[in-house]
């Protein structure tokens, strides 16, 4: 499997010890001297907290009953636990759970013995810092600093409690029932323990959960329920969804949100895969766009910015060696869905920024 889908779908297990190894947390393949200096990765250590039954419950209930969307939050979850050299998400191990951090963990492990020169989640961390940097650039841009941010498909997501650009922000965390349940149950325990947990508190100005899946037509209507204002500055943030929907339902949910930018002022934080990314054997995903830059301003948005895994804003100094996967991808012209050199699938995850406000015409 590509590595793009593979860092994504991290599934197998492995005896429960996980000690240091040898790694680079940089460049996964420096030279010096023409040898590969690998200096150890971080030596992870299971919370105590993971060990309660009552958590342990919650996560057998995880294994049993969530469908592969809903395990998708707990993989990412545990990408960020483990990057945690350089995401901050105190969070993330708890709402991972132990079988999602021990199988990346072992990916992990065997891609620092085979001096891989991408590291398994290392997608997880570039995308979560993409995220997090663009959502606080956009609060900031606000005329008005306070402002909502939605989180569609909010899964595991605790920015609500991690980052401070919050402070002045009504968050809105829509998501399936179930999900949103043990979220709550998960971040309750963690809130309640006086070891691991004890100092977290929430850094958003407000969060609401809203009970919703937005593949349904009145998705919009729950959320204002629930105290969402249309004529409100907001953010959007759809954070590894997009591709798990239908193409009517994908792009039904990106016109709701380009519709709301003749209103107020809307930012648009998304990813999306390409065509190739999606078409691989068992794959689990629907939704693509090969030019999002080109299909959002068709659906209302004024301005969009789009980025690869690899460019200046989406490094964040992981990613150096230019023989890597995702800079031989940047290399080749985005119309390319083969590539030429081994004839492999072009696997593509593109970030994109798109903004819209009453004062902005479309070109």
């Amino acid at each position: 499997m590509p590595y793009l889908l593979h860092s994504f779908l991290v599934i197998s297990k492995f005896p429960c010890k996980l000690k240091a190894f040898p790694c680079s947390l940089n460049s996964m393949s420096s030279q010096d001297n023409g040898s590969p200096e690998f200096p150890t990765w971080p030596e992870y250590r299971f919370p105590d907290l993971l060990s309660a039954e009552s958590v342990r419950q919650v996560h057998a209930t995880i294994e049993s009953e969530w469908d592969p969307l809903q395990r998708s939050a707990c993989q990412t979850a545990a990408g960020r636990a483990l990057w945690k050299h350089v995401v901050n998400d105190p969070l993330a191990d708890i709402l991972a759970g132990e079988t999602y951090l021990k199988s990346l963990h072992e990916k992990i492990q065997k891609d620092c013995v085979n001096k891989a020169r991408e590291i398994s989640g290392v997608i997880l961390a570039v995308r979560t810092l993409w995220f997090d940097s663009k959502l606080e650039a956009a609060l900031h841009s606000f005329d008005n600093r306070e402002a909502q941010v939605v989180l569609l498909g909010a899964g595991m997501d605790a920015r609500a409690y991690r980052l401070s650009c919050l402070k002045e922000s009504n968050v809105f965390e829509v998501d399936f029932p179930d999900v949103l349940q043990i979220k709550a149950t998960l971040l309750q325990a963690a809130m309640d323990s006086r070891n691991d947990h004890q100092h977290l508190m929430m850094t958003a100005k407000s969060i609401t959960r809203v009970e919703a899946d937005i593949r349904s037509d009145d998705w919009l209507e729950k959320l204002q329920v629930s105290g969402f204002m249309p004529e409100k500055n907001t953010v959007w943030v759809l954070e590894g969804i997009l591709y798990y929907l239908t193409h009517p339902e994908a792009t039904e949910v990106l016109k709701i949100i380009a519709d709301k930018c003749s209103l107020t002022q809307t930012v648009l934080l998304a990813d999306f895969m390409n065509k190739p990314s999606t078409s691989l054997s068992n794959s689990i995903f629907h939704f693509y766009s090969d030019w999002p830059d080109h299909l959002l301003p068709s659906l209302g948005f004024s301005h969009v910015k789009l980025s690869q895994i690899g460019d200046p804003d989406a490094h964040f100094g992981l990613l150096h060696d230019p023989s890597n996967l995702f800079n031989k991808l940047r290399s080749l012209p985005r119309s390319v869905q083969t590539h030429p050199d081994d004839g492999t699938p072009c696997c593509r995850l593109y970030l994109v920024e798109a903004s819209g406000s009453p004062k902005q015409t479309i070109p």
